[in-house]
C-alpha cells in the first residue's frame, strides 16, 4: 500500500471516526452510511464531490475502515490512554478534530505495533494541520509522545519516573 493509500486513508476515517458518538447503530451502520452518502473531495473544506471525482481506491477505504473499526472496538481503552495524558483537557473539552485525530493515533500506536511511532505522531501532525487549528499540531504531538513512550517504550518510562 502506498503513503498516499495510507494517508488518503487515515484521513478517511478521521471522518468517519467523528461520526461516531453521533451514530447509535454502531460502527457498521456508520460505515455504511459514510460510504453511501459522504463522498468528499480532497481539499480543506470536504466539499461533496461531483459524480465524475475520482473515489478512494479500494487499498484506501479498506485501510480507512480498519482503523476506524479498530478505534470503535477498542474506544474505551484508547480514551483512557487520552485521558491519562492530557492532563489539562478532559475529552469532552477538546476539540473534535482533534480528540478524532487522537483516537486514531492512540489505536495505531497501541495496536499496530509494525507502523513505527514515530511514522503515526507524524501522520497525525500533518492531518492535525489540514483539519484542525494552528494549535492542534503542538497538543497533539505532547499527547502522543508521551503515550508512544508509554507504551512502545515502556522502561524509559520508568527510568523517568524514578528520577
Amino acid at each position: 500500500m502506498s503513503r498516499g493509500n495510507r494517508r488518503q486513508g487515515r484521513e478517511l476515517a478521521l471522518q468517519i471516526v467523528f461520526g461516531l458518538p453521533d451514530q447509535s447503530g454502531g460502527i457498521y451502520q456508520l460505515l455504511r452510511v459514510f460510504w453511501e452518502n459522504f463522498s468528499l473531495n480532497d481539499d480543506v473544506l470536504g466539499e461533496f464531490q461531483d459524480e465524475d471525482s475520482d473515489t478512494p481506491s479500494p487499498k484506501a477505504r479498506q485501510f480507512a475502515e480498519d482503523l476506524a473499526s479498530g478505534v470503535a472496538e477498542h474506544l474505551e481503552e484508547i480514551d483512557r490512554r487520552i485521558k491519562d495524558f492530557s492532563t489539562n483537557w478532559s475529552l469532552e473539552r477538546m476539540a473534535r478534530v482533534d480528540l478524532s485525530i487522537l483516537r486514531l493515533a492512540v489505536f495505531e500506536i497501541i495496536f499496530c505495533p509494525e507502523v513505527p511511532a514515530s511514522v503515526v505522531i507524524n501522520e497525525a501532525i500533518e492531518i492535525g494541520k489540514r483539519f484542525g487549528t494552528k494549535e492542534t499540531p503542538a497538543f497533539i504531538n505532547g499527547i502522543l509522545d508521551k503515550i508512544s513512550q508509554e507504551v512502545r517504550h515502556p522502561a524509559a518510562v520508568e527510568i523517568e519516573k524514578d528520577l
